[in-house]
């Protein structure tokens, strides 16, 4: 069985990606820089009043998996698609740029691909608003152990966490991950999944997971309280591996005794969409290769730094060459 670097577990969802203003934004009802659910016949209006769309596979975790895999990582995706037309585009556009896409698109049921509308305003603001659709079904029948325990690390999204199926799908991945000798960790992905389930959230980061990424907000939010220090340093007692991104203040890195704060340059984003998928991706690339803390930090930020440079959530730059200018390879 192949041996996986990085296995993601994530929502699989469409983005569909276009400029728009505040005023189309109000006209539309589109809350400004969060990410809202919709249903599907509100994304379907949404899709239809979209100007220039850019079409790409999406999702958290899966961008970063896409982020690890074109720095030359193996890496392997798991997440429900329909067999539709954007599943089809999906597991094909995966398949493509070298990610085994794990699970093959369903046929039975009636919720269609996920997707995910973002609107970009000129301040490089986004709007997310999210048709879910068949992606949060994930079960643990969806996520078969012969991946799992073949992964040196396994990345969760925490939106996938809302559903009971999923807590007990990451659990099993986790668990069989680290019975492989391999490291699993979650991205938290929102303060408002940890306010739902933060007894669950603790305990699966306390037993279960070798490594936490979240930005302030979510750190916090673990903790019900507005210190990022405490936060930090509570989690640091329950997690082996704590990684807090802090927007244009850099990155903080936590391991045992050791702390590393990482400087980021400060930039006026052209769209901020996967920032912090592909931080992940670029500190997954370090912790995979056996970087230190620094050099694991300064490879997020550079990753995170080219992706905020242009629309869309995927690197268009060699990162691998950055990397080379800055002397981290």
């Amino acid at each position: 069985m192949t041996q996986y670097e990085v296995v993601g577990i994530g929502n699989a969802v469409v983005d569909v990606i276009s400029h728009a203003d505040d005023t189309f934004l109000a006209e539309n009802g589109i809350e400004k820089g969060i990410m809202q659910l919709i249903e599907r016949d509100r994304a379907e209006d949404l899709y239809i009043a979209m100007q220039d769309r850019v079409q790409t596979p999406g999702g958290s975790v899966a961008n970063t998996v896409a982020g690890a895999g074109a720095l030359g990582l193996k890496t392997a995706f798991i997440g429900r698609v329909r067999d539709d037309e954007l599943g089809q585009f999906y597991a094909k556009a995966m398949t493509d740029i070298g990610i085994d896409f794990v699970n093959a698109p369903v046929t039975e049921g009636e919720n269609p691909t996920s997707r995910c509308m973002i609107f970009v305003t000129p301040d490089g603001e986004r709007s997310l608003n999210t048709y879910l659709g068949i992606s949060t079904g994930l079960t643990s029948a969806d996520v078969p152990q012969a991946v799992t325990e073949k992964a040196k690390l396994m990345f969760l999204e925490g939106y996938l966490f809302d559903h009971d199926a999923g807590k007990t799908a990451f659990r099993e991945a986790a668990r069989a991950a680290t019975a492989g000798g391999g490291m699993a960790g979650i991205a938290i992905s929102d303060p408002f999944c940890v306010e739902r389930h933060r007894d669950d959230f603790l305990a699966l980061i306390e037993n279960d997971l070798g490594y936490v990424i979240g930005n302030e907000a979510e750190i916090r939010a673990l903790w019900e309280t507005d210190d990022t220090e405490a936060a930090l340093a509570k989690t640091a007692e329950i997690c082996p591996l704590v990684v807090c991104t802090r927007s244009g203040d850099g990155v903080t890195l936590v391991r045992g005794e050791e702390r590393v704060d990482v400087p980021v340059e400060k930039v006026v984003p052209v769209d901020a969409t996967g920032a912090g998928d592909q931080f992940a991706a670029g500190f997954l690339y370090g912790l995979a290769t056996g970087r230190d803390l620094e050099t694991c930090g300064r490879m997020g930020n550079i990753c995170a730094g080219e992706v905020i440079r242009h629309i869309g959530p995927r690197p268009q730059t060699d990162i691998m060459a950055l990397f080379k200018a800055e002397g981290l390879v």
